[in-house]
């Protein structure tokens, strides 16, 4: 339902520094779904889900963009 890469779900802040990860290691949908799995914490949020799309309503403006 999101047309962003898999990487964007992705939050590359002070935790993901913290675990010792490396973006470049998360691009591809399956390591996105194991890294959030075993850390949910660092998932993008919220996600706006409207009909058949959905975004990373990050900032909230994007909201707009489903409206």
């Amino acid at each position: 339902m999101l047309k962003s890469p898999p990487a964007e779900l992705v939050r590359k802040d002070k935790r993901f520094s913290e675990l010792g990860l490396r973006a470049e290691d998360y691009v591809d949908r399956e390591p996105v779904i194991a890294l959030l799995l075993k850390h949910p914490e660092l998932m993008q949020r919220p996600i706006v889900i409207r009909g058949k799309r959905a975004i990373i309503a990050r900032p909230g403006e994007k909201v707009l963009e489903l409206l």
